[in-house]
């Protein structure tokens, strides 16, 4: 279902966001719009606008103390990308590749696999 909604209304760079959001929020609790800037290493510019736009297709909630705060939709994209990108990362370790080519060919694989075939790959071969 997440997959619908994100190739109607997302791209790969804000399927990005969402990761990055996730993510910040998982170790920080809270995520300010700065703090993405920094973590994702471009412009708060960037990020205002991106933001702006996951808010405007609701994924994305600005709270009271200017916090980013993903929508359900928007936490449920951010779970499934970030899952592919550490099953993509983690085979890819496994399989030799070093720790920073498996971060870079993990983000690109997770935007263009499918979730009936990521699913089915981690049927087939575990994690």
């Amino acid at each position: 279902m997440a997959e619908a909604v994100t190739k109607e209304r997302l791209h790969s760079s804000g399927e990005d966001y969402l990761k990055s959001i996730f993510i910040l929020e998982a170790q920080h609790g809270s995520v300010r719009s700065v703090e993405v800037a920094e973590y994702m290493n471009v412009s708060k510019a960037s990020v205002s606008h991106a933001v702006a736009l996951l808010k405007k297709n609701g994924f994305l909630k600005m709270n009271q103390d200017y916090d980013l705060v993903l929508t359900d939709s928007g936490r449920a994209i951010a779970s499934c990308i970030y899952e592919k990108h550490c099953y993509f990362k983690d085979r890819l370790i496994s399989a030799g590749v070093s720790p920073e080519t498996a971060e870079i060919e993990a983000c690109r694989l997770e935007h263009c696999v499918s979730e009936e075939s990521f699913h089915k790959l981690r049927k087939t071969y575990g994690y």
